[in-house]
C-alpha cells in the first residue's frame, strides 16, 4: 500500500527472509495471510506477487471504512458518559503529544486507541470486526509521517471528541466522511508520485527488491 513494491512485481522468499532477519517459514506464512486479505497473488511455479490496486479500489476501501464507521458512532454516540469522554479526551491528548515531537510510531498507536474507544463503545463486535479488516489495507506510517496529515486529524479528533459530548451525530458523521475522503486523496496521490500507476510499466517485469515493507504489504 506504500508503493515501496509495485503491483505485478514478485515477492522473493529468500531475499524477503533475508532482509528481515526470519527464516523463510514466516515469510511464507505471512503471505499466505496477504493472499487471504486480496494484497498479494500466487502464480503456480513462480511465487507470490502483489495484487493489482487501481484508484477506485483504493476509493472503495476508504468508503466502505466510512460507512462502517459512521455506523459504529451511530452506536457508540449514546454510550459515551462522563468518564468516557475524559478518557477518550487523554487518547486525543496522547495523539497531539506524539505528533508535536514527529513520533510517527507513537501517533499510530494514539490513532489506534482513538478509534478503538470509539468501536468499543459502540458494543458492535461484528462491524468492528469488518472495520479492523478493512483497516489492514491502511498506510499507518505514511500518514503518522507526514505533519499536514498530523494536523487534520488533530483537528477531527477533537471536532469528533465534541460531537460525542453533545450527542451531534451529524456532526460525527461530517468528521468520519472528512477523515477517510483525506486519507484515500493523501494515498492516492503518494502512489502516483510513486508512479504506482505507470502506463508504461511492464507489470511483473522487475522483481522487487527484498524490503522490511513486504510483512505489512
Amino acid at each position: 500500500m506504500s508503493g515501496e513494491i509495485r503491483p505485478g512485481d514478485f515477492i522473493r522468499l529468500d531475499e524477503t527472509a533475508a532482509a528481515l532477519g526470519v527464516s523463510v517459514t514466516p515469510v511464507r506464512e505471512a503471505l499466505l495471510t496477504l493472499r487471504g486479505e486480496g494484497l498479494v497473488d500466487l502464480v503456480p511455479r513462480r511465487g507470490y506477487l502483489v495484487s493489482p490496486m487501481s484508484r477506485q479500489d483504493i476509493e472503495d476501501i476508504f468508503w466502505l471504512q466510512a460507512e462502517l464507521s459512521k455506523r459504529i458512532v451511530d452506536r457508540a454516540i449514546s454510550r459515551f458518559d462522563a468518564e468516557t469522554l475524559d478518557a477518550h479526551a487523554r487518547l486525543i491528548d496522547d495523539f497531539e503529544a506524539a505528533s508535536s515531537v514527529g513520533d510517527a510510531d507513537g501517533v499510530v498507536r494514539a490513532q489506534y486507541a482513538i478509534h478503538r474507544s470509539i468501536n468499543r463503545a459502540s458494543c458492535s463486535d461484528k462491524l468492528s470486526r469488518f472495520l479492523w479488516n478493512a483497516a489492514r489495507y491502511m498506510p499507518y506510517r505514511l500518514y503518522a509521517e507526514d505533519p499536514e496529515w498530523r494536523a487534520g486529524a488533530l483537528k477531527d479528533n477533537r471536532r469528533m471528541l465534541e460531537a460525542l459530548r453533545s450527542g451531534d451525530l451529524e456532526s460525527a458523521h461530517a468528521v468520519v466522511e472528512s477523515e477517510f475522503a483525506a486519507g484515500a486523496q493523501l494515498l492516492i496521490e503518494h502512489l502516483e508520485k510513486a508512479g504506482v500507476w505507470d502506463d508504461d510499466r511492464e507489470v511483473g517485469s522487475v522483481p522487487a527488491p527484498a524490503s522490511a515493507a513486504t510483512a505489512h504489504a
